[in-house]
């Protein structure tokens, strides 16, 4: 039987056999093997890419899949989502986190690159800005040895730098905006922190693969817990030494 769930994806995102194919590395054959033939899967890491490709969950493209590797908790665990990668999250978790921020909204990232395409996203920092939610931002320094290095270890070189330039430029309406803060940082970050009051998601950094590809946490502050702090404390160990920005472009000539 085949893969009509995979097929109708493709064909809802627009690209043809031939351009899924290209931006994999492998054949249009290959392609259609892995819609008609039911014993032809993809390997792990073409499940990932094709999921992120098509903005679907791995688990919703091969249903016997389970590598959401999502983990339900109770009310009282910190713990509120595990996810294998990145790329399965559902597209609206930061959203839904940021909606509810009254206190903190933060982001600490290298880039973030693909939060600053999605509109949802800014227009929720507009809105919390009207409301006098301060907003604080930590990108890294793009002309920083921790920035070279991450490129070197994702396998993207000097491209990691390229897109933190590019990511403030995206981010240029936001920062007249009152209570919105940039900063640049110039740490080893071995996660980036998304945090909205008490509720924050961890997306890890692995060597050798993009972040879409690492796990993300989804944490709850709760009495007694330890692990929410852990994140929080290191995201405002990383603000108080990052370098205040008030355009996109003042790391030109910033120490590193």
């Amino acid at each position: 039987m085949a893969n009509e769930r995979l097929r109708g994806a493709i064909v809802e995102s627009g690209l043809k056999l031939e351009q899924v194919a290209e931006r994999l590395g492998v054949s249009p054959k290959t392609v259609d093997r892995w819609i008609s033939e039911p014993n032809r899967k993809p390997y792990k890491r073409f499940q990932y890419a094709l999921a992120s490709m098509l903005q679907r969950e791995v688990s919703y493209l091969w249903a016997d899949e389970r590598t959401a590797a999502e983990v339900s908790a109770s009310s009282d665990s910190e713990v509120i989502r595990l996810y294998a990668h990145r790329s399965v999250v559902p597209q609206d978790a930061w959203a839904k986190l940021y909606a509810g921020a009254t206190d903190h909204f933060d982001v600490l990232v290298y880039s973030g690159f693909w939060l600053t395409e999605d509109p949802r996203f800014h227009r929720l920092v507009r809105e919390k800005a009207a409301d006098n939610v301060p907003v604080r931002f930590m990108l890294g320094n793009p002309n920083s040895p921790a920035v070279a290095v991450r490129g070197d270890d994702e396998g993207i070189g000097s491209a990691m730098a390229a897109k933190i330039r590019n990511a403030l430029l995206n981010y240029a309406p936001l920062f007249p905006l009152p209570g919105v803060e940039f900063r640049l940082h110039s740490t080893t970050l071995y996660n980036s922190i998304y945090r909205a009051d008490n509720e924050l998601l961890a997306n890890g950094h692995v060597y050798g693969v993009g972040a879409y590809l690492a796990p993300v946490i989804h944490l709850q502050r709760v009495p007694g817990g330890e692990l929410f702090d852990t994140y929080a404390e290191s995201l405002e160990r990383v603000w108080e030494s990052a370098l205040p920005i008030k355009t996109p472009i003042d790391y030109e000539g910033a120490p590193t």
